[in-house]
């Protein structure tokens, strides 16, 4: 389909039909041919059964980045709650960890004109659709300043506590790649996003000392889940822990020796220009010695 192989599609306007949705969602989630960055949408009569099926299909695509459903001068919109929460859904399924990491983390906007669109959505329902408007407005700002950390962020900010339990079945060989995600999400509470009015937010309110406590969490949990393995492989650890300390012993050994023999190597070269200078005085002198002679002989004759 044109999905496949087009980058830009304008279907302003059009009277899209319920099969017609159920098309674009199918071609949507075939993330590996769907090609589609830009697809227009505005002006049809969505509604939430349509925004429903189209956010299906949101969940697996990796390349579409502008889904305009509505613009700032249409004012029937007839998209409800329900249909705006299924596109929340889809950028940020916080039922599991899992799920929020298979989320869509590459829209970056679902509307043309900013905040003053959703004038006409709200429709005097601010209440019922402002927090479902700064979820979504988060989620596309994120997608779109930090598309390399959105995946991380979104976990980071929807599960404080993250449960290691299910990485129980691989035992203590899944813990470096915990703490290695750990490390990766690192930047994560440090980031912010730039909003509409020119201020800029924190993606995740959270210090180094809070951020240290869910990596410690973590290492608990498995220590807790798994103690016979712990214990088990306690010598072991010990074992290379006291191999850790004799290469250190070692390379510092290897240091001393190491400057110990520039020293020795310096000290025969000092002795060695000595030695030169030496030679070089000596030839000095005896060359003096054969201008005299020379001259005095010359002078003789």
């Amino acid at each position: 389909g044109a999905l496949n192989h087009c980058k830009h599609i304008n279907l302003h306007g059009n009277d899209i039909t319920a099969s017609g949705w159920r098309y674009f969602s199918t071609a949507l989630a075939q993330s590996g041919r769907c090609r589609l960055e830009n697809l227009n949408l505005t002006f049809n009569d969505i509604e939430d059964d349509g925004a429903e099926v189209l956010a299906r299909g949101l969940v697996s695509n990796k390349t579409l980045k502008c889904l305009h459903l509505f613009c700032y001068y249409e004012e029937d919109i007839s998209i409800a709650p329900a249909g705006w929460s299924a596109f929340s859904k889809a950028m940020c399924d916080t039922s599991t960890i899992n799920n929020t990491h298979l989320s869509n983390h590459t829209i970056q906007e679902l509307w043309k004109g900013g905040h003053k669109s959703w004038n006409y959505v709200y429709n005097g329902n601010v209440g019922q659709y402002e927090s479902i408007r700064q979820n979504l407005s988060l989620y596309l700002q994120l997608n779109k300043q930090h598309p390399q950390h959105a995946a991380k962020c979104k976990i980071l900010m929807h599960h404080p506590h993250l449960d290691m339990a299910p990485l129980l079945q691989w035992e203590l060989k899944f813990l470096p790649l915990a703490v290695g995600w750990f490390e990766r999400a690192k930047p994560c509470s440090t980031l912010s996003i730039g909003e509409s009015d020119g201020e800029r937010m924190r993606c995740l309110e959270e210090s180094d000392e809070e951020f240290g406590s869910r990596i410690l969490t973590a290492l608990y949990q498995f220590v807790r889940g798994a103690p016979k393995k712990v214990m088990e492989r306690r010598d072991e650890l010990i074992l290379v822990a006291a191999y850790d300390d004799k290469i250190a012993m070692v390379e510092k050994e290897n240091e001393s020796k190491k400057l110990l023999s520039f020293e020795k190597e310096n000290e025969r070269l000092r002795n060695e220009n000595k030695r030169l200078r030496e030679i070089a005085q000596s030839a000095r002198k005896d060359a003096l010695r054969i201008i005299e002679k020379v001259g005095e002989e010359c002078f003789e004759e």
